[in-house]
């Protein structure tokens, strides 16, 4: 006598289409702005700092040794002075960060437009908090 009216209450047919990937389509679309393309621009912006790396630029490595770069040995390799007469070669992807960047030469104007055109871009970051000199 019970069973019957519990067979009255069944639920009807599933559901179907994209209403059920709905949400996780969602999901996704949020993850991919909060994680992945912020990763994304730091990814980035790493690389740049490589490819500027210069003799004389203050260092600081992954492993969280100070130094000085006293050669840009290859694409892959960096000569840093640790200490007094101590010179190491670490990987270009082993840099964390440059603590004090150096001058270019004057010389070379190709680099001087660029920093130019690198401080006029920087602007913006500067009015909306950015680092500040």
């Amino acid at each position: 006598m019970l069973i019957s009216p519990a067979y009255a209450q069944a639920a009807g047919g599933a559901g179907g289409g994209i209403e059920a990937f709905l949400p996780l389509i969602l999901i996704f679309v949020v993850f991919y702005f909060l994680m992945i393309r912020p990763q994304q621009k730091r990814a980035k912006e790493h690389k740049k700092m490589l490819e500027a790396l210069r003799r004389g630029d203050n260092i600081l490595t992954s492993g969280g040794i100070l130094g000085k770069v006293t050669k840009v040995d290859s694409d892959t390799e960096v000569s840093v002075e640790i200490a007094k007469d101590t010179v190491v070669k670490v990987r270009r992807e082993m840099i964390a960060s440059v603590i004090d960047k150096t001058e270019p030469a004057k010389g070379d104007a190709a680099k001087d437009g660029a920093a130019e055109k690198t401080e006029e871009a920087g602007g913006l970051k500067k009015l909306f908090g950015g680092k500040k000199d």
